[in-house]
């Protein structure tokens, strides 16, 4: 004979599997977790870029969540900070963050620390093929900006740097 408990556990049992259902086994074929939900330390996920807020700090829409993302890695004369003037070719790094991304679908990858102090996400950036962060320095908007433990791919962006200087590209000719 049933008792009371009984019907409770069958309910149980059912919001489980209903919970699996609607959120076990995401991802995608490229392997970039679709929600906010799946951050991971060296994980990947995509988003739209909804706004560039200035060279290296964009807001990109994750699974419906507005996020505030800064560029790991590089670091872009001042535009917007509070209390500071406008810096030397910094005008140019914002422009051409815009063009490159604003709009675009992106991936994000994260290093070995997900937030900073402000509680943005940190991440290496890449639309399509191409890796953001090193264009960047490659162009001459940025120079490298190493902040442990987030530095696995602080080696590839100095040598990027130091071509970009040597060809006196952007910010390091005019600046």
């Amino acid at each position: 004979m049933p008792g009371p408990g009984r019907g409770l556990g069958a309910v149980v049992l059912l919001a489980v599997l209903v919970a699996v259902l609607l959120f076990g086994g995401e991802g995608s074929e490229d392997g970039v977790a679709p929600n906010a939900a799946t951050y991971e330390l060296g994980g990947r996920v995509s988003g739209e870029v909804l706004r560039v807020v200035d060279g290296d700090t964009i807001e990109v829409d994750v699974d419906g969540r507005t996020e505030d993302v800064r560029l790991i890695g590089v670091d872009t004369p001042e535009t917007v900070k509070p209390g500071e003037p406008v810096q030397c070719f910094g005008p140019q790094a914002s422009e051409f963050t815009k063009r490159v991304l604003e709009g675009e679908t992106v991936r994000l990858e994260f290093d070995r620390e997900l937030r900073d102090v402000y509680d943005r996400l940190l991440a290496y950036v890449h639309v399509g093929e191409l890796f953001v962060n090193a264009e960047l320095i490659d162009g001459g908007f940025a120079r490298t900006l190493e902040i442990e433990p987030n530095t696995s791919r602080a080696a590839e962006l100095a040598r990027i740097q130091q071509a970009a200087g040597a060809a006196g590209r952007g910010l390091v000719g005019a600046c």
